[in-house]
């Protein structure tokens, strides 16, 4: 790791400890958490979910009424648009016979370009399938991860590709690593990067130009 990378990573994994993240039962379960989560809480994601029951399945979604599966994810907001996303996104997944074990074995590039074309599926989403669904080494970045940049700060560029680059290369090309790693800049950046930050017992709170600030 870069000495910067490590140093962050170490800070909150110390903090923290190791999170397990993603909470799903099954890759699929990921799948669809990660359409429904865009543009809304996680909160919003859980009442979706729990909508479908024991009923989340791939071929349930395929088979089902687009109208019906709307109503089902409703909480999860722009619901008519994410039925669709999902739809689309679970297509993807037929193509590999919804076999986990099909998608591993192809090279992750090709996978990032093929879930980029999907109707729905942004930078964000396909590289949070891949990671927290599959198990590849692809580094997940959202807001939370661009404030900790901006607010330490890293010299990781600006925009989704310059900061995925900028850990990618500074991190061991390991699932887990990156797995975690987001996971603590998530949490971390739910109890104390905020948008009006909240310094105090930050674990990184040494390392940040606004800790004189507030």
């Amino acid at each position: 790791m870069s000495r910067t990378a490590a140093a962050i990573y170490e800070k909150l994994l110390a903090r923290y400890g190791d999170l397990d993240w993603w909470p799903a039962e099954t890759p699929y379960e990921v799948m669809a958490g990660a359409v429904l989560t865009q543009n809304t809480a996680w909160g919003n994601v859980e009442k979706a979910l729990a909508n479908f029951g024991d009923r989340l399945s791939p071929r349930f979604v395929l088979d089902a009424d687009s109208e019906a599966l709307a109503e089902i994810i409703r909480p999860a907001g722009f619901f008519n648009q994410k039925a669709q996303y999902l739809k689309a996104v679970t297509r993807w997944y037929a193509g590999y016979g919804f076999d986990v074990s099909a998608v591993r074995r192809e090279p992750l590039e090709k996978l990032r370009r093929e879930l980029l074309a999907v109707r729905g599926v942004g930078k964000e989403t396909a590289d949070s399938i891949l990671l927290y669904a599959f198990g590849f080494p692809t580094f997940v970045v959202d807001a939370y991860t661009v404030r900790l940049c901006e607010r330490l700060p890293m010299d990781a560029g600006k925009g989704y590709d310059a900061v995925k680059t900028y850990f990618e290369d500074r991190l061991p090309r390991r699932a887990d690593i990156f797995n975690n790693y987001h996971a603590l800049i998530v949490v971390n950046g739910k109890e104390h990067c905020r948008k009006k930050p909240s310094c105090g017992g930050c674990p990184l709170r040494e390392h940040c130009v606004f800790q004189n600030i507030y």
